[in-house]
């Protein structure tokens, strides 16, 4: 009966909603018109509410060798790094050039690209990395979710190079087994790494410390002019495509499968520069798409934004969440523009993260054209996080003094939404100290379990609304300031009760909410909130 009375909900949304929800409908993309299997050959032009620089294709000279004219052996059985290796060495001190890795069964540990090398994995090859740690040696320098340490780095990894990619259709295979595969790490990576501690002594190798950091799949750093393109990554160890300090990147047409491999994040963007992100799917066992910037102290002392990034025409089949931004937020996540995805049987669909600790923030984020089917939320902001993870900061009070490890969420701008959502409609749970702000929310055509919850947000805009809400809470803000809502239409069952929190509740218009066509709303007050900070229809 509750299947069938949700069902009855959605046709009832679909029916009030009328020629206005099947245009926005009609324009929202779909899952054959986005992902990896949609890519045209030809990058299109990028139109961001931002200035950015177009992005092209690094360009290699035509020299092309093969890593079987290197001794590179068939079949997934001898290690044959050495030889890719030399293949990738000789081509960049030539000057550069494409190394194929042909169609078969290759296995490896850690590759270094080179300067003005294109690593090109052929249709029908299998590059399967190896799980012993020796193959991984020695620690190189890398960013291990968000602290910089000296550790395993990443599978194809990259350090200070120009003009590199790895391209092809062929697969690459994260370590089937050992110890590369296990987490030694079952703590927060600050509770390890201590920001007092030099970089250069920050060693974690498992040998000179027994802590070390899974390598991720494919990880250039500090690297300008970056290409990854058209490759499948099959169970990687722990992060995927994760580019860390870089300028101009382009990820494209890239298919990820990494579901249940803990902490198997999709695409991080982390601390770069002038990136697209176009045409990709993932199935994940955490957040598909992401953009991080460094977490805590560290973080703060690094300072690199994410900055000028597009994620445009993606699928997220499977994950934690379609799109999330942090909760590495230290230096700076801002001018994020995402359009035009879907983010089909996640988690959560937009997903906004930080905690009191992480410091910096997120701002100028732009996100539209999105269809979801999400089991939780579907629009979220976290920025508290749970004990834990960071004990009693995940507590709202009491409220903490701003510092520079004060995080922060503003200027941010959702449009075009709709499908279907476990939970909430929106989830936002912001600090009392750094509410989220100047937030605008419009054109959201939801079914859902619940729906709107806000605590601690300010100057919030929720524009043309039309959502059918089962169960309760209905509508409920806490010590919430400057909410102005513009033609909300509400379909529930339920009784038209919005609940009001906290003394610093003030400036809530919801004059233009209609809940099933007509029916009064009844404000509940509760915990020292005043009734008359609600203006509703036709009274005060």
């Amino acid at each position: 009966m509750k299947a069938l009375f949700g069902f009855c909900l959605a046709v009832s949304i679909l029916s009030s909603c009328g020629r206005r929800s099947e245009t926005m409908d009609n324009r929202l993309p779909t899952a054959d018109g986005v992902g990896a299997a949609a890519m045209p050959r030809e990058i299109a032009p990028i139109n961001a509410p931002f200035e950015m620089p177009p992005l092209e294709r690094p360009r290699f000279p035509a020299k092309v060798t093969n890593i079987l004219d290197h001794g590179a052996v068939q079949g997934g059985i001898e290690v044959t790094t050495g030889a890719i290796q030399k293949a990738i060495d000789s081509i960049s001190d030539s000057g550069g050039g494409t190394v194929v890795i042909p169609q078969g069964k290759w296995l490896t540990g850690r590759l270094h690209l080179k300067s003005n090398v294109n690593l090109e994995i052929s249709g029908g090859a299998e590059l399967h990395f190896s799980g012993a740690m020796e193959d991984y040696l020695p620690a190189v320098f890398c960013r291990a979710e968000g602290l910089e340490v000296i550790s395993l780095g990443a599978l194809i990894y990259a350090h200070k190079q120009q003009n590199i990619a790895v391209t092809g259709s062929g697969t690459i295979y994260g370590p089937k087994d050992g110890p590369v595969r296990e987490i030694v790490l079952h703590t927060v990576s600050d509770s390890i790494v201590s920001h007092t501690t030099p970089v250069h002594e920050r060693i974690y190798d498992g040998i000179e410390h027994p802590v070390y950091f899974r390598p991720y799949s494919i990880s250039p750093i500090e690297c300008v002019n970056v290409l990854i393109e058209g490759v499948r990554i099959v169970n990687g160890a722990f992060w995927n495509v994760v580019p860390v300090y870089c300028e101009n990147v382009i990820v494209r047409g890239v298919r990820i499968e990494s579901e249940g491999v803990p902490n198997g994040d999709g695409v991080n963007i982390e601390s770069c520069r002038n990136v697209l992100v176009e045409y990709c799917t993932v199935r994940t066992g955490d957040d598909c798409y992401c953009c991080k910037a460094g977490r805590n102290q560290d973080g703060v002392r690094v300072s690199r934004p994410v900055e000028k990034a597009v994620f445009r025409y993606l699928l997220a089949e499977r994950g934690h969440g379609g799109i999330t931004f942090g909760s590495e937020t230290a230096g700076q996540i801002r001018d994020v523009y995402v359009h035009d995805c879907v983010f089909d049987n996640n988690n959560m669909g937009i997903r906004f993260k930080t905690r009191r600790p992480r410091g910096g923030g997120g701002e100028r984020l732009v996100i539209e054209n999105i269809r979801i089917d999400v089991s939780r939320n579907a629009i979220e902001w976290d920025m508290l996080g749970r004990p834990e993870w960071v004990g009693e900061l995940a507590a709202r009070y009491p409220v903490r003094p701003v510092t520079p490890l004060t995080p922060f969420y503003r200027h941010i701008r959702i449009k075009n939404v709709a499908g279907r959502s476990g939970r909430h409609v929106v989830k936002m749970e912001g600090l009392p100290e750094s509410t989220a702000r100047d937030v605008v929310i419009e054109n959201v055509h939801l079914h859902a379990k619940h729906g709107i919850s806000l605590t601690d947000g300010e100057g919030i805009q929720l524009k043309n609304i039309s959502v059918s809400i089962e169960d309760e809470p209905l509508f409920e803000i806490r010590d919430c300031r400057d909410l102005q809502v513009e033609n909300m239409n509400i379909d529930t069952p339920l009784d038209a009760v919005f609940t009001l929190y906290g003394e610093r509740c003030g400036g809530i218009d919801l004059s233009e909410v209609q809940i099933n066509g007509g029916r009064d709303i009844e404000i509940v007050v509760r915990e020292g909130a005043d009734r008359g900070a609600v203006k509703l229809r036709g009274k005060r």
